[in-house]
């Protein structure tokens, strides 16, 4: 039986509490990708989203359980791994491009100058940012700047690209802007992504599977929604499709309603569910008539 490229198998974090006891965040996360897939990532504050993703980018530990990456163990950070943070993380002194050709460089350090530049000039152009190659991150607006962090991330190629609430310090014009370049740049490199957000919409707009998670501490990935809408998708028609909504009224339903109380299947793993087929959406008023237009935080 053939493995999926990524296995998270019983992972835990816990932290001393400051009173001579432990607080566990979450425990027994269990879940796999395919290559190529987008999963995001949704639970309420304090349920350890950033700290799983800080441990897939091995930049943290778990307390316990297994990571494996395309069938090796995952031990601290890599060029295999990329991760875009919410607070952009250029290096001020250097240009965008340069910002990009520096870490394609560190990729690929046996590439010629004009490769590297051709290359990282390709993703400035995915993301709309040609005119502005040579700006430095303080001559760019905020929505430029993280647009500047994805075209290097993507740049690199990385094996899984982490994406840590990118989007969450924007104002939603830009950031329905920079959605969309991110749509298109996923569509044409079928990169493989785990992204945490809080934005319900914005979730079913990228993602193949989204993970739900109970209320922490102690908490678990508790579903696994399956978002079986047709791509390419875009931003300014996808609530024209019935689905679009049966999905978002289960989510919504799940964080009001359900993500204090939810628990996965009995062996750890995430229950499995696919609302575009016809999971019947929650009574509840409010999940009900939530507007399809208005992100849902959480």
């Amino acid at each position: 039986m053939s493995k999926s490229f990524l296995e998270v198998d019983g992972l835990s974090r816990v932290y001393p509490d400051g009173q001579g006891g432990e607080l566990t965040v979450f425990e027994d996360i269990r879940f796999s990708l395919e290559k190529g897939e987008f999963v995001c990532i949704i639970g309420h504050s304090g349920c350890g989203k950033s700290t799983i993703l800080n441990v897939l980018a091995g930049l943290d530990e778990a307390s316990e359980g297994n990571l494996v990456m395309s069938g090796k163990e995952v031990k601290g950070p890599s060029l295999d791994r990329g991760v875009v943070f919410q607070n952009y993380s250029l290096l001020p002194w250097k240009s965008a491009l340069k910002n990009i050709t520096f870490a394609v460089q560190a990729r690929w350090p046996a590439w010629s100058k004009d490769q590297v530049r051709e290359h990282s000039e390709r993703y400035l152009k995915m993301v709309g940012l040609d005119h502005a190659m040579h700006r430095k991150p303080s001559q760019l607006s905020g929505g430029m700047r993280q647009r500047v962090s994805i075209a290097r991330a993507f740049a690199t190629q990385p094996e899984l690209l982490l994406l840590d609430e990118p989007f969450g310090a924007l104002d939603a014009l830009t950031r329905g802007v920079i959605q969309d370049e991110l749509v298109k740049i996923w569509e044409e490199t079928r990169q493989t992504v785990f992204m945490i957000t809080h934005d319900v919409d914005e979730a079913i707009l990228l993602s193949d599977r989204i993970f739900l998670m109970s209320n922490g501490p102690n908490a678990r990935i508790a579903e696994s929604v399956s978002v079986e809408l047709p791509h390419p998708r875009a931003r300014a028609t996808i609530f024209q499709n019935p689905a679009y909504h049966k999905i978002r009224d289960y989510l919504v339903d799940f964080l009001v309603n359900r993500s204090s109380t939810a628990l996965p299947e009995k062996n750890g793993a995430p229950r499995a569910v696919a609302p575009a087929s016809g999971v019947t959406p929650s009574p509840d008023d409010n999940a009900q008539s939530a507007s399809p237009a208005k992100a849902v935080n959480a």
